[in-house]
């Protein structure tokens, strides 16, 4: 009934108490009895939809901005209609975090990389394992793309509470900063959580860097009751462990430093993966790994730290760190038997884009290509940095467009040049002539690095995604010139 969906909820008025059957918040989606929340978002105010909700069979709506009225079902107005929204749809789906182990990872790179490494590591140890995150929601075997790297409460909910009926027990779930922004896994019990790094990003959004770290603390402050997993070799990582452990909260840190609880020493990398030892009172966990790159080091660690503190046998955690071979579109090599390697990689922030770089360089004998622009419609700030980066840590540059959303890809690119500092940069707009361009100039031992979309498989233009996907494009280009040399 809504008024125990309600209970503990203050609001004006009285209100006819309704079954519901169903929660909507796009009213195009309602059908009889459901419950429609009227929100208001950067581009769309649910309030304009509510006639059109009851008119599809919405028992009641849930409002942030009308006056309460009838208008034949009760619209009842609330003082934060993201929190009222958390707390219904936990209930309504019975509170189904509560049922299982369930694992956040926050952090500005690294949660997806990590997502699938537990997964690895749980399955490896015979659990059944869901995920929600950037690329897919997954539900023991089944598989559905993601749209929001955090879904709505609603969706979250129902999400968990399918799991919980299919037989997951154990759930690792990437959670945003607008997701903790906006409360959509308020009223959600995490067993453990994770911080892997925060640098510029989503600026657009949070105005300000501490903001940003205020959004991210609310997982470990308020979300989580048993264990936070920190980055400790990061600032802001170092700040988290200070402020949960004063609220009783255990605190395992992990890192390259000293002062890391999860370690990693004598660490290698080069163009077939990493190796490195984790100390553990007295002994050592040796791991070995086919992914690229320093970063996945502390990715790495991470998924450790939750395997430990999940009680989860050292001898599974290794064998499902050897075993996983990648994710999609993150330091995804792309060789298709050339000389020279293509990398693809998410990396759309500046501290990302270091990394990779950084990480190439180590192995690399020849020269570092790199394919990247930036999105249109985020933080402009962000894009003199990582021209700058760009130019500073790569061979060549070609700047191209990525998705420019409502924006001229060339306003995107002349934000991009603004830092740029060397002469070993050209511009390509066609995301696809660009790609194709840097097979053509690749030689013997170079790297081609195409940065920015990883995963994604369209390219968005003036509210339109177009199908794109990096990793075909490139695959495209390099059997082309295999046809033409051979």
């Amino acid at each position: 009934m809504l008024s125990e969906l309600l209970q503990g909820t203050s609001f004006p008025g009285k209100f006819r108490d309704v079954r519901v059957n169903g929660l909507a918040t796009d009213s195009r989606k309602v059908v009889k009895g459901d419950l429609f929340f009227a929100l208001s978002g950067e581009h769309h105010d649910g309030n304009m939809f509510v006639r059109n909700a009851i008119d599809r069979g919405a028992v009641a709506v849930i409002t942030g901005e009308r006056e309460p009225g009838e208008n034949g079902i009760p619209v009842i107005p609330v003082p934060d209609i993201n929190d009222t929204m958390a707390m219904m749809s936990a209930r309504f789906y019975g509170n189904p975090s509560r049922k299982m182990k369930l694992v956040g990872i926050t952090g500005t790179n690294g949660k997806t990389t990590t997502s699938y490494i537990l997964r690895k590591i749980f399955r490896e140890a015979g659990l059944r394992t869901g995920i929600t995150g950037t690329i897919s929601y997954i539900i023991g075997d089944r598989s559905f793309r993601a749209r929001l790297t955090t879904p709505l409460a609603v969706d979250f909910q129902r999400i968990l509470k399918d799991m919980y009926e299919e037989g997951v027990t154990h759930v690792v779930s990437e959670v945003s900063s607008h997701a903790l922004g906006l409360k959509r896994v308020d009223y959600t019990d995490f067993d453990v959580s994770v911080f892997t790094n925060l640098t510029r990003d989503h600026l657009d959004f949070h105005g300000t860097m501490e903001d940003y770290f205020r959004a991210k603390l609310r997982l470990f402050r308020e979300l989580t009751h048993k264990a936070g997993i920190i980055n400790i070799d990061d600032p802001y990582g170092r700040r988290i462990s200070e402020e949960i452990s004063v609220a009783g909260l255990r605190v395992t840190t992990f890192g390259l430093s000293g002062a890391a609880v999860l370690r990693a020493v004598d660490v290698y990398e080069d163009e077939r993966g990493i190796r490195f030892s984790i100390p553990l009172d007295g002994r050592a966990l040796e791991v070995s790994s086919p992914l690229l790159g320093k970063t996945n080091v502390y990715n790495i660690l991470a998924a450790v730290g939750v395997s430990l503190v999940l009680d989860i046998d050292e001898e599974v955690i290794r064998r499902g760190i050897e075993g996983f071979q990648g994710v999609e579109g993150r330091m995804e090599s792309v060789r298709m038997d050339r000389e020279f390697m293509g990398v693809i990689d998410y990396a759309h922030t500046p501290d990302a884009l270091q990394r990779v770089l950084k990480s190439l360089r180590g192995f690399t004998r020849g020269r570092i290509i790199t394919v990247f622009g930036c999105g249109g419609d985020r933080d402009r700030g962000k894009r003199p940095e990582m021209g700058r980066i760009a130019s500073q840590l790569s061979d060549l540059v070609i700047v191209t467009s990525d998705n420019p959303r409502s924006e001229r890809p060339e306003d995107i690119i002349a934000g991009i040049l603004e830092g740029v500092r060397k002469d070993n940069c050209t511009v390509v707009t066609d995301r696809r002539e660009a790609i194709f361009r840097a097979v053509d100039i690749a030689r013997k031992d170079d790297t081609i690095l195409v940065a920015g979309k990883g995963h994604e498989d369209y390219q968005e233009i003036e509210g339109v995604r177009y199908p794109f996907k990096d990793r075909e494009v490139l695959k495209e280009a390099l059997d082309g010139l295999s046809r033409l040399s051979g």
